[in-house]
């Protein structure tokens, strides 16, 4: 009976060093685009990778019979073994870095410990001071310690004391609850890499005095504990530098978690335990192998699509309702894309029904009509299209009810919001005679059909209006999720603003076009990014310590940076980006008249005002460069 434990054990050590592999190396992909542009994920990348190498060297020992073979692998582990110390001081150093707390005796100390860590890898493998020649043992072999075997794990020791030490001590450096929430839970968990390496270490030292059955429990529960803090360090370093909310980051990197390694770990388990049950089956091993991965993949798949849902409710109890909205809305949502199949759907149901070749969709727009859906050949309804200079005026005579309307070689059907007056699209189809002869049927089906139309621009102008207003809210938000990302922490940097980070943004000119639509009120001014700009804040003395009004005279500044010299032409090329600003923004003119005073179309004005934005954008950057004070207006 005990046996057939340590068996078992000895195979769940196996799958367990597996899963280990898969999710460190799903793990260092998950970090991989932060890597390069934060020490923190960098540094912990490297000590991923290090536990990775052991792992892979123990999944392959597990599976080697050969004790040569053994020895080659076990010197390959210490790749791993001997740069987990300088790995560990490398990432808490990192991460006390990112408190504004530098130390050159630290950075010196990791420097040193990945140098210590090379030498004691060349002991390992060209000589036997430090670990010797391999011995057999039940469900373990191992190498034996050497003379310098005890200085190494002093070393060891000491430097992962150090690190917990480093960890700690920003823990205290940090101000707000959330930061030392975290800091505290990576503290917990950043002794899991030394505890995964630890049994080795001991195995080593001490082999007679661990019995296999305490060796392989230690391994197995070890082993858990190490997936499972890798884990909560992995996510813990996620946050570093992020600018996504909290609950975007969570629900990401679970889901991840869940179609990444989770799959491949089940497929590997499911491979592995086919050999043990393929004597029962009366299928050949490879058909066996081949069908269980094939149904584990889908069946995997299958339970967390339906999953995916229920998990977030449960991970976002406390906002299980916005969650639920969220997750239908991309259902809700319509595309351009979308809108026109639909339309296209109905317009070829509605030219069935009619028994006519041809039908088109039109949405009104500001500027008059836009074409959504066609069916049957574009020309002649261009040709219809150009002859119209004006859009037709509706009237539904007699009746109050909705019916076709015949505008030349073509019946119109407007499409009103919610039984009112206001057109918000039509639809045409084809003419098969002088008027419209609908029987009672047809009328039916083509008021149905036309409701759905209706519905679908209404919705679809609706979406329009909350895309726009998450584009001008954009900026807004990416600036405070920058805040929300610096680390507040005691010292002389603490108060270190995000004026670079924000002049550097790609979402810097809306900022400014933002600012420049409230020029003389509203949220987009006051509640501008652009307040934490270092001239913003340095003209405040000028202002009354007003920040609203400093802004705005940073910004009619900048925009008086435009003003070419000599005296004003309202038809001058030269003085066409500053009178747009002048007049929209200083003088709060309305589109159509500056239009006219500047003798040109609205159109045409539109794009050279995104033009004269990106120059006051221009403008801004260079004065918050030179640092200068703005004087007041």
């Amino acid at each position: 009976m005990l046996d057939l434990f340590l068996q078992i054990l000895s195979l769940g050590n196996f799958l367990l060093a597996a899963a280990l592999v898969i999710i460190t190396f799903a793990l260092l992909l998950w970090l991989t685009p932060q890597s390069w542009r934060n020490p923190v994920p960098r540094a912990f990348s490297a000590l991923l990778t290090f536990v990775g190498i052991v792992y892979i060297g123990q999944v392959f020992l597990l599976r080697t019979i050969s004790l040569d073979a053994a020895e080659q692998l076990l010197r390959f582990k210490w790749i791993g073994i001997a740069f987990v110390p300088a790995a560990y001081l490398h990432f808490s150093n990192a991460v006390l870095r990112s408190t504004f707390y530098n130390s050159r005796v630290r950075r010196a100390a990791t420097l040193g410990a990945y140098v210590t860590g090379v030498v004691f890898l060349g002991l390992v493998i060209f000589t036997d001071r430090v670990v010797g020649a391999p011995f057999n043992y039940p469900f373990a072999t191992q190498l034996r310690a050497g003379p310098l075997f005890p200085f190494f794990a002093i070393y060891f020791f000491a430097t992962t004391a150090w690190g917990i030490y480093n960890i700690e001590l920003a823990r205290r450096r940090t101000l707000t609850p959330t930061s030392r929430r975290r800091l505290r839970r990576l503290g917990f968990a950043f002794i899991a890499p030394a505890f995964g390496v630890f049994p080795y270490l001991v195995f080593s030292v001490f082999p007679s005095l661990i019995p296999p059955l305490v060796l392989l429990l230690l391994t197995f529960f070890g082993s858990i504990a190490l997936i499972l803090m890798l884990v909560v360090m992995a996510y813990t370093v996620t946050y570093q530098g992020a600018l996504a909310p909290d609950r975007i980051i969570k629900q990401k990197f679970i889901h991840y978690l869940l179609r990444g390694p989770l799959v491949a770990v089940g497929v590997v388990t499911a491979m592995t335990i086919v050999p043990i049950i393929e004597h029962v089956a009366p299928v050949s091993r490879d058909t066996l192998l081949a069908a269980t991965v094939i149904v584990g993949v889908i069946v995997f798949e299958m339970l967390i699509s339906r999953g995916k849902a229920y998990i977030d409710r449960v991970l976002f109890w406390q906002d299980r309702r916005e969650i639920n909205q969220i997750q239908k809305l991309d259902a809700r949502l319509l595309t351009t894309s979308d809108l026109r199949q639909l339309l296209e759907n109905i317009l070829a149901a509605m030219c069935d029904l009619l028994r006519v070749q041809s039908g088109f969709a039109l949405a009104v727009q500001a500027d008059g009509w836009k074409l959504e859906a066609l069916v049957g050949a574009r020309e002649p309804v261009q040709r219809f299209m150009h002859g119209q200079t004006t859009p037709p005026n509706f009237a539904n005579g007699k009746s109050n009810q909705p019916h076709f309307f015949v505008v030349g070689d073509y019946w119109l059907y407007p499409l009103k919001v919610n039984g009112s007056d206001t057109v918000v699209g039509v639809i045409g189809v084809a003419a098969r005679s002088a008027q419209p002869d609908l029987t009672e049927h047809e009328n039916e089906l083509v008021s149905a059909l036309a409701s759905q139309a209706e519905l679908a621009l209404e919705d679809r102008a609706l979406q329009k209006n909350v895309f726009d207003a998450l584009e001008q809210i954009g900026s807004e938000v990416e600036a405070l999720q920058r805040v929300q990302a610096k680390p507040r922490v005691i010292g002389g940097m603490a108060g270190e603003r995000v004026e670079e980070e924000l002049v550097a943004s790609p979402d810097f000119n809306r900022a400014i076009k933002g600012a420049l639509d409230d020029y003389w009120g509203g949220p987009k001014l006051t509640h501008s990014p652009l307040l934490q700009l270092n001239i913003v804040q340095q003209s405040l003395d000028a202002y009354d310590q007003n920040p609203t009004r400093a802004l705005r005279g940073i910004l009619a500044a900048a925009i008086e940076a435009l003003r070419p010299e000599g005296s004003r032409s309202l038809t001058a090329p030269e003085w066409v980006l500053y009178n747009i600003l002048e007049l929209k923004v200083i003088q709060g003119l309305k589109v159509r008249d500056i239009a006219s005073k500047l003798a040109m179309s609205e159109s045409d004005l539109y794009r050279k005002q995104r033009v004269a934005i990106q120059e006051v954008a221009k403008a801004v950057q260079q004065m918050e460069q030179r640092d200068t004070k703005t004087p007041p207006v």
